[in-house]
């Protein structure tokens, strides 16, 4: 009267075609996450190792005005820019060294 339970193997210790999809399932999710992870850790290796390109800036190569001094430089997006004790900021192209604005600091 009692229901019984459905064999879980079969002749010969096969197993039944419900866990054999799992079994493929979770084999091709290990396979895509192994893969995943060696394919991020490529792409972090690379790039974490890629040599940029040095920008070289001598202070002596930007002409400021007589009389002012020179508080700061930095290099932003292949512009230079100068911060003088006047309360301007001058930004200059980094490979003419032309001066292309002067903007007061306020």
């Amino acid at each position: 009267m009692g229901v019984e339970p459905p064999e879980t193997s079969g002749a010969g210790g096969d197993l039944p075609p419900q866990l054999r999809w799992l079994k493929r399932l979770v084999t091709v999710l290990t396979v895509t996450m192994i893969g995943g992870v060696l394919a991020i850790s490529a792409v972090l290796v690379i790039r974490l190792n890629a040599e940029s390109a040095p920008v070289f800036v001598a202070p002596g190569d930007f002409v400021l005005p007589d009389g002012v001094g020179l508080v700061g430089i930095s290099v932003v997006e292949g512009r230079v820019v100068v911060v003088g004790d006047d309360g301007m900021i001058r930004v200059f192209d980094s490979e003419s060294r032309e001066m292309i604005r002067e903007i007061p600091v306020e």
